[in-house]
C-alpha cells in the first residue's frame, strides 16, 4: 500500500477529473425534532418540528461527494413531472462543476426518503417513490446522450438504487461504450442478478449485497473472498470491492490479487450514504489515475469521514488530505479543518446537543495568557472552535515582520492543546463570516476587549448567544516577548 502522505498528495489530482454518474436521482430530506412526550392516542412518541433540511440523495448523492472532491460531474437520469423533480433540478445547478441531463417523465413520482430524527436517533423513514423501469422514450433519451457524455468521461458510474433508470439496455450500452472508450465502468449494484453489471471494471456490493448475489456466505474474510472470485469469474468484472461495515473493505481483482483494509473510522455516528463515497471516490481517483488498490484506499478513508458525520454526508477533497496527512504524521492535526469540513463537524456536535464556544486570534507564539485564555472558554462550552488568522492577514495586522510562525505550524500548535477542539482558518482581518457560519453559543475574547469592540458580539447576542469576556492573565504577550528576544 502506497505511504499515508504520498496518497494525501495525490488527492489533488482529483480536483478538475470528469466523471460521469447515471443513476437514479431522489431527495433525501430530515425532519429534526424533539421527543418530550407519548402520544395519547398511540403508544408512539411525539417529535416537535424544529427544523427540516432536503438534499440531494440516491445518485445525486454520489454527485455531491464527487463534487465535494472537486470533480468536474457530468449527470443522467429521470425525474418526474412533480415539485420534487424540480427540486432535483435545483440543487444539482447549485452544485459547483455539475451538468445533468434530467429527462422529466410524465407520471412518474420523483424519489423522496423522508427521515425523522429526535437528537441523534432516526425513529421513522417514510419514502415516497416510483419503482418502475423507466419508459422507452426516456430510456432512449439517455441512451442518445451516452456517446458524447463518456467521451468527455475520465470514469462512468453507474449508481443503481433499484428504482428503474438503470435498466439491463442502458446498462449495457453504458458498460460498452465505457470500455470501447477504455473508460473504467464502476457499478455500484442494487440487482439480485449481475448479469446486467457484465463487463463491468469494478462493482462494489455491501456484504449483504454480495451474499445475496452468490447465494455464498460472507461471514469473513476468506468467504467474501471466495464470493468475489464467483462474480469475477460469472460476470467478467475487473475487480470486487466489497465493503464490510465496521470491518473495513476488501479489494479482489481479476488477477487474483487481494487486498483486506480495515475500517477508518474512529466513531461511527451515520452510515447513510457511505456507499454512496465510496464509489464516488473510486471514480475520480480512477479518472486522475490512480492505481486501483490506491483508490481503494482513498475511498476508505473517505468512508470513515462521512460515517463519522449526520445525514448523507460528503468527504471534501481538503478534509480527505488533511485526514491521511494526520494518520502519517500526527493524530492532532485531524483537529485542522478547512471551513466546509470544519462546519460539517459542528453541526454534527449542534446535533448531539453540544454547546458551540468560539475564540479567534492570531496565535503568533503562544504564551500563558493563550493558555487561560483557552481554558476559560473550554470550560463555558462542550467544544471550543478556534479561528485562525491566516499569515497573510497577520501581516496586514502586526506588520510585514509577522507572524514568527506560518499558519501551519501555529494550527499544529494549537490542536495539540487538549481544550481546543478544531481548528480552521480564516483569511480576512476579523472573523466576521466565520462567525456567521459557525454561529457559536458562545463567544469568547479576552477582558481588554469592551463589550462593542468584539467583532461578531451583536450578530451572536442577537440570537440568544452569549459573549464572554475572559480575564487575562497580565504580564504575557506575544508583542513584549518578540521584543525582549530583539535587545
Amino acid at each position: 500500500m502506497t505511504d499515508r502522505s504520498l496518497l494525501a498528495s495525490r488527492v489533488v489530482s482529483l480536483a478538475g477529473v470528469e466523471v460521469l454518474c447515471i443513476g437514479d436521482a431522489m431527495l433525501d430530506r430530515y425532519v429534526y425534532g424533539a421527543v418530550e412526550r407519548v402520544s395519547p392516542e398511540a403508544p408512539i412518541p411525539v417529535l416537535r418540528i424544529e427544523r427540516e433540511r432536503v438534499m440531494l440523495g440516491g445518485a445525486g448523492n454520489v454527485v455531491r461527494n464527487l463534487a465535494a472532491l472537486g470533480a468536474r460531474v457530468g449527470f443522467l437520469s429521470v425525474v418526474g413531472e412533480d415539485e420534487a423533480g424540480r427540486e432535483v433540478e435545483r440543487l444539482l445547478g447549485a452544485e459547483r462543476g455539475v451538468a445533468c441531463r434530467l429527462v422529466r417523465e410524465a407520471g412518474r413520482e420523483t424519489g423522496i426518503k423522508t427521515r425523522f430524527v429526535a437528537g441523534t436517533q432516526q425513529l421513522l423513514r417514510a419514502d415516497r417513490e416510483t419503482v418502475r423501469p423507466i419508459s422507452a422514450a426516456s430510456e432512449a433519451a439517455l441512451v442518445a446522450a451516452l456517446d458524447d457524455a463518456i467521451a468527455r468521461a475520465g470514469a462512468v458510474v453507474l449508481s443503481d438504487y433499484g428504482k428503474g433508470v438503470l435498466t439491463p439496455e442502458l446498462l449495457r450500452r453504458a458498460i460498452e461504450r465505457a470500455r470501447a472508450a477504455g473508460k473504467p465502468a464502476i457499478v455500484d449494484p442494487k440487482a439480485a442478478d449481475y448479469a446486467c453489471y457484465r463487463g463491468a471494471d469494478l462493482v462494489t456490493p455491501n456484504r449483504a449485497e454480495l451474499a445475496a448475489a452468490t447465494r455464498l456466505a460472507s461471514t469473513d474474510a476468506a468467504a467474501i473472498v471466495a464470493a468475489a472470485k464467483s462474480l469475477i469469474a460469472t460476470h467478467g468484472f475487473g475487480a470486487v470491492l466489497a465493503t464490510r461495515g465496521p470491518d473495513g473493505m476488501s479489494l479482489v481483482s481479476a488477477s487474483g490479487e487481494v487486498d483486506h483494509l480495515a475500517a477508518e473510522a474512529r466513531e461511527v455516528f451515520d452510515v447513510s450514504g457511505a456507499g454512496d463515497t465510496v464509489v464516488a471516490t473510486m471514480a475520480a481517483a480512477r479518472a486522475a489515475g490512480i492505481a486501483l488498490k490506491d483508490a481503494a484506499a482513498l475511498a476508505n478513508v473517505a468512508a470513515g469521514i462521512v460515517v463519522g458525520k449526520a445525514g448523507t454526508a460528503v468527504a471534501h477533497g481538503d478534509e480527505l488530505a488533511m485526514a491521511l496527512r494526520a494518520q502519517a504524521i500526527m493524530s492532532h492535526e485531524a483537529k485542522i479543518a478547512p471551513l466546509a469540513a470544519a462546519l460539517e463537524r459542528v453541526e454534527t456536535w449542534r446535533r448531539q446537543g453540544l454547546k458551540i464556544g468560539f475564540t479567534n486570534g492570531c496565535f503568533d507564539l503562544l504564551h500563558p495568557g493563550h493558555i487561560s485564555l483557552f481554558a476559560q472558554a473550554r470550560a463555558a462550552c462542550d467544544r471550543l472552535v478556534v479561528g485562525l488568522n491566516s499569515d497573510a492577514s497577520v501581516k496586514r495586522l502586526k506588520g510585514p515582520s509577522r507572524p514568527v510562525q506560518g499558519e501551519g505550524e501555529r494550527a499544529i500548535v494549537l490542536a495539540s492543546l487538549a481544550s481546543i477542539d478544531l481548528v480552521t482558518i480564516f483569511a480576512e482581518d476579523t472573523p466576521i463570516e466565520l462567525i456567521k457560519a459557525i454561529r457559536p453559543d458562545v463567544l469568547v475574547k479576552g477582558a481588554d476587549y469592551a463589550l462593542s469592540a468584539v467583532v461578531g458580539a451583536e450578530f451572536v447576542q442577537s440570537y440568544g448567544g452569549r459573549v464572554l469576556l475572559a480575564e487575562l492573565a497580565r504580564g504575557h504577550s506575544t508583542s513584549a516577548t518578540l521584543a525582549r528576544l530583539a535587545r
